[in-house]
């Protein structure tokens, strides 16, 4: 039997620029106004036999107000950033900038103290691997956009840089198919819009 696993990326909590290493803030209202205008098109996800979501405030208020009423599962959990958590990347930079450019050239790097870009990828695939497939074929997940972008790599196989170069907008819904350790990206057709007169 093959799994589908559609993730739904959290809603925000603060402007791009504004986000922040492993963030624990709530749901700002740009975040909850973007959630009531897509609501229509995500809440049928929640017909899926299991349901998750990251740690984070935002991922569980996302997924609570598309009814999801989602499993929290702390292997979604956002990379671990050591002294770094709840810095932006611009106020780490400014700290530490030697320190963020070896981060950002090697997956291997944890100056930060914290968890490595490999290491990240690893738990979010081992994750990915060990959804029950006897549970049933549909599961959503409600996740950070870092995490998301952390499976599209496992997934794909792709090299571990390739995660700087995914982006994942919020609310937007990206799914894999398959089975443990053989998983595809798999791109829906978008519904017919209807014509106005």
């Amino acid at each position: 039997m093959q799994l589908r696993v559609t993730f739904v990326a959290a809603a925000r909590s603060s402007p791009l620029l504004a986000e922040r290493f492993e963030d624990d803030r709530p749901l700002d209202q740009a975040g909850w106004d973007e959630v009531q205008r897509v609501a229509h098109d995500l809440i049928p996800l929640a017909a899926a036999e299991l349901r998750y979501c990251s740690p984070t405030p935002r991922s569980r208020a996302t997924g609570d107000a598309l009814g999801y009423t989602p499993l929290v599962q702390l292997a979604l959990r956002d990379c671990g950033m050591g002294r770094w958590r709840g810095l932006t990347l611009g106020e780490a930079m400014a700290r530490e900038p030697e320190a963020v450019d070896l981060w950002l050239a090697d997956p291997r790097a944890t100056p930060h103290g914290g968890e490595s870009l490999l290491e990240f990828i690893a738990r979010v695939g081992n994750w990915l691997d060990t959804r029950p497939v006897e549970d049933g074929g549909r599961i959503v997940a409600v996740a950070e956009p870092s995490v998301i972008r952390a499976a599209l790599v496992y997934v794909l196989k792709a090299p571990p840089p390739t995660y700087w170069n995914i982006d994942v907008r919020p609310l937007s819904t990206t799914s894999v198919t398959g089975r443990a350790g053989r998983w595809n990206l798999r791109f829906d057709a978008v519904p017919a819009q209807p014509t106005r007169a």
